[in-house]
This record gives C-alpha cells, sequence and structure tokens, in this order.
C-alpha cells in the first residue's frame, strides 16, 4: 500500500506567466467561450449579454472567456468564467451534462480561421448559457449590457467585437433560433 506522504503535490491548475508563454508556445491551450442569455417561459432567447471590456487604449464588446484549468471540469471552467465575469450571484444554469454548440480554433495568425488571438493557439468550446441573476461585472469587464438578439446582430455590435467574437456571437445566435 502507498503511503499517502509519498504522492506528488495536486498541481494548482495555474502557472506562472513564463511557463504559460512557453506552453502558449508549443501547444493549443483549451478555453470555454460562454454567450450569456436571458431566456422566458419557455426558453426562447429574449436578450444576449455582452461585457464592455478595455484593451490597448479601445473599448469593444466580448464575450465570457477563460482557459480551462488542469484537473478543472468543463462545467466547474464555465461557472468559474461566469463568476468571475458577471458575479457571484449571476445564477447561471449549466446543464448537468454541457455540451458545447460549437468549437472555436484561435489561430495567432489571421485568416486561418475566422478567430484570432495573437498570444497563442487555441481552442475554445462555447457554450449559450442562461443566466437568472443580478449581474455586476468584475474583474477587467466594465459592464455587461443586455440587448434583444436583433440588436447583437446588428453591424453596429458586431464590429465592435474582435478576434472573430462576432462570428462566435452569430453562430450562437443561430443555433438558438433567434439570428434574424
Amino acid at each position: 500500500m502507498t503511503d499517502m506522504a509519498e504522492l506528488p503535490p495536486e498541481p494548482s491548475g495555474w502557472l506562472s506567466e513564463p511557463e504559460l508563454d512557453h506552453v502558449r508556445a508549443e501547444l493549443p491551450v483549451l478555453y470555454v467561450n460562454v454567450v450569456p442569455v436571458r431566456v422566458d417561459a419557455m426558453g426562447q432567447v429574449q436578450e444576449v449579454g455582452l461585457l464592455l471590456r478595455a484593451d490597448d487604449d479601445a473599448i469593444h464588446r466580448a464575450l465570457i472567456a477563460g482557459r480551462v484549468l488542469y484537473h478543472e471540469r468543463i462545467r466547474d471552467a464555465l461557472i468559474r468564467h461566469i463568476e468571475k465575469d458577471l458575479g457571484s450571484v449571476a445564477l447561471p444554469r449549466i446543464p448537468a451534462s454541457p455540451a458545447p454548440f460549437t468549437v472555436a480554433e484561435y489561430f495567432p495568425v489571421q485568416g486561418v480561421t475566422a478567430f484570432h488571438d495573437p498570444r497563442q493557439h487555441a481552442v475554445a468550446l462555447a457554450f449559450v448559457v442562461p443566466v437568472d441573476g443580478d449581474c455586476e461585472p468584475s474583474q477587467n469587464a466594465l459592464d455587461i449590457v443586455w440587448i434583444s438578439p436583433e440588436e447583437a446582430a446588428s453591424d453596429e455590435v458586431l464590429q465592435d467585437m474582435t478576434g472573430g467574437q462576432d462570428t462566435l456571437l452569430r453562430q450562437a445566435l443561430a443555433h438558438c433560433g433567434v439570428l434574424p
């Protein structure tokens, strides 16, 4: 029988900045993307939540996104990133067995796919998640704006998104049957 003291410590799942830079240079990194929505009693999407973020002296609209940690279930990563960006009382309704509506592959070189991340090659599982609670933006999100699916699909809104998230938003709206 193995003595518990002999087992290596459980990894934290976090990488230091130099470690993360090394991994990003060598391997695709797994992410989740989340399109938060408000739905009616019949499950029809009524509103889409878009974050406002400030990067490189510009404000843009964004989806919830973040890495999946080592030893972290997809469900737990979804909850962690939703709480990180929308607050602890957002009350997301994540199914017992979450399934992405698509997979987005981000490349550091533009034009390989519709998705671009200059830092890395990343693979993102994309989910539409109904949110019932009060949302208070946190971390690096300045605000969350709830808009109709029609407004979310407008050129005015989509042009404010970067890295291909406009494409992902249109795919989410189509998946939910609310793309005008």
